[in-house]
């Protein structure tokens, strides 16, 4: 029996961002989930941890994907070498909540949003939310 669960909240130079993608917004089983960690020190990305759920047949790190962002800058660049080797980490399955390719393709869109949250440069989470709502 589990009595208790505790997870510490971030610290304060550390952020944490989770992502879910599924057909319904009420929806309990996404098709894809991203959970992204990390810090930003000096213009460069540092303690990233990315785990994806939906991806495998059960939630898993990236740590290719994380090895490619940790100590880089957040540039279209660096984002480019994460994509590939998301592409390398992960053979998704289709099944009723969505395709592989789907699944990939979401995947890859995550961590696009996560370019434009660490950057900057991009629209806002709010102006993301409100995109991804309709």
């Amino acid at each position: 029996m589990i009595r208790a669960v505790f997870l510490p909240a971030p610290k304060p130079a550390h952020t944490l961002k989770v992502w879910k993608r599924s057909k319904r917004r009420e929806d309990d089983i996404s098709a894809l989930l991203g959970a992204f960690h990390w810090r930003m020190e000096q213009g460069v990305l540092r303690e990233v941890r990315l785990a994806f759920g939906g991806m495998a047949a059960i939630p898993k790190r990236a740590y290719s994907v994380e090895a490619a962002l940790e100590g880089q800058p957040p540039t279209e660049a660096t984002f480019t070498a994460a994509r590939a080797a998301l592409l390398e980490a992960f053979t998704p399955i289709s099944d009723v909540r969505s395709s592989a390719e789907y699944r990939q393709l979401a995947a890859a869109n995550l961590l696009e949003r996560l370019r434009l949250v660490v950057s900057s440069t991009g629209p806002t989470e709010e102006v993301m939310l409100h995109a991804y709502a309709h």
